[in-house]
């Protein structure tokens, strides 16, 4: 394997930007690759150049990563097309020498960013490259040798420059691993709830936690598992928790709009045979968090999950308001126990104790944590003396501003959110001020 330090561009999709580099970083950290900064990176643009000292590492990295889009030997990149075809002009034979044989055959393939250009367009800027040495034959279909060239117009659609800010040309080495995206889609997946996390955002989670094949990884705010089957694709064996019964069992209230009542075999062990992934799944248990029942000597890989607030799923553990409540024993076997409101600040401090006691020694924690955007700094995150915080970055999802953490750090984070019982109360007399009016409506109506 040669030990040669070479020049890349990392080519990403611009979806969820803010999580770009806790997903490299951790999958670097992960596969233990070295990586060098080019050119240091600016947030919003699409492409990293960076140095490998080994192909297979890109393609290792690649494998993983649902950020990339496609990995290139860069060959020539510039501010202007004319820099670009001097320095390729120039390039050194051998670095272009061994692709370009007749026993080999090519393509040049053309992308923009932020600016539509036609077919003739295309064609036209690929004619341009015609002094390089091609001796093989055309192939559009999986050719041997598949170049790519880059056209750079910023990040502004509306208003795209005429000529691009830069412009790269190489030899693609491999693309992300993008596919399994639409291969786990919500869309046609067996079993899903409100509140089931997005297939790009679980995949991402589970990379930044660093699953690995063979690793046991918890989610204790289940749901509908969406986090096991991201974690579970990474080669982890996974299980979860939930206080709710009904979800657990595939017996909750449909979440697609035309469906009137659940399958018979909807559940989460679905959803794993549908992807293949039984041999990864342990199961599923209902169990409050706030009175976890794991021995101490257990321990977990990872922990991934995002816990309730209180918006479309309520934020719940038993309990009781009434005080020395004590249940019979003949009512014992069929008892439903009652749920209180677990205070938002309460739960985060639980999640982290319980963290600290159950990872393993450089396990990490992946969850949401909502903030307000305007009031965000990281000390008013959750912390705990021993957890390190490895990376945060406030996002905005559905309107909601949210942020992924990994490992914690410095002050607590304590919130007054409005409690069930209040909530419960507001709804009755929002209500109760409905039955008047339509009452008060219907003696009007009497009257005439």
């Amino acid at each position: 394997m040669s030990c040669t330090w070479r020049k890349y561009l990392l080519y990403f999709a611009q979806e969820h930007v803010d999580f770009r580099f806790a997903e490299i970083h951790s999958l670097l950290s992960l596969f233990q690759i070295p990586m060098r900064f080019v050119e240091q990176p600016v947030p919003l643009q699409p492409y990293w150049v960076v140095e490998f000292n080994s192909e297979e590492n890109i393609k290792l990295l690649a494998s993983r990563s649902v950020s990339l889009r496609s990995c290139l030997e860069l060959w020539g990149h510039a501010s202007n097309v004319e820099d670009l075809h001097k320095n390729l002009k120039i390039l050194p034979n051998s670095v272009y020498e061994s692709h370009l044989q007749s026993n080999k055959t090519f393509k040049i393939a053309v992308q923009s960013f932020c600016k539509h250009l036609t077919q003739s367009d295309k064609l036209e800027k690929i004619q341009t490259f015609g002094y390089l040495p091609f001796k093989g034959e055309v192939k559009l279909d999986e050719p041997d040798t598949h170049l790519q060239y880059i056209e750079y117009y910023g990040t502004n659609s509306n208003n795209p420059p005429e000529k691009p800010y830069h412009v790269f040309f190489g030899r693609l080495i491999t693309s992300g691993f993008r596919q399994l995206i639409r291969q786990i889609s919500l869309k046609t997946r067996k079993f899903i709830g409100n509140t089931s996390m997005d297939p790009q955002l679980s995949l991402l989670m589970a990379n930044q936690a660093k699953v690995n094949p063979g690793d046991l990884v918890l989610d204790p705010f289940v749901g509908s598992g969406s986090l096991l089957v991201a974690a579970a694709h990474f080669g982890g064996y996974v299980m979860g928790t939930d206080i709710d019964f009904l979800m657990l069992h595939g017996k909750s209230r449909p979440s697609r709009i035309k469906q009137k009542k659940r399958a018979e075999d909807e559940s989460i062990k679905a959803n794993m045979e549908q992807y293949g992934l039984c041999d990864k799944y342990i199961d599923v248990l209902v169990n409050d968090f706030a009175m976890p029942f794991w021995k101490d000597c257990l321990k977990f890989d990872s922990i991934i999950t995002d816990p309730p607030y209180g918006i479309r799923e309520a934020t719940e553990k038993v309990g009781i308001h009434r005080e020395n409540y004590t249940i019979s024993e003949e009512h014992l076997p069929t008892h439903i126990p009652a749920k209180v409101e677990y205070e938002f600040s309460q739960l985060y401090n639980d999640l982290l104790s319980f963290s600290a006691k159950h990872l393993r020694l450089g396990g990490r924690l992946v969850c949401w944590f909502p903030v307000f955007r305007e009031d965000y700094t990281e000390e008013g995150l959750p912390t705990n003396s021993c957890l390190q915080l490895i990376a945060n970055k406030p996002t905005e999802i559905n309107g909601e501003s949210r942020k992924t953490i990994a490992d914690f750090r410095n002050k607590y984070f304590k919130a007054r959110d409005e409690t069930r019982r209040e909530r419960r109360t507001k709804q009755a007399a929002i209500r109760e001020q409905n039955r008047l009016q339509a009452l008060e409506r219907r003696g009007r109506n009497c009257e005439k």
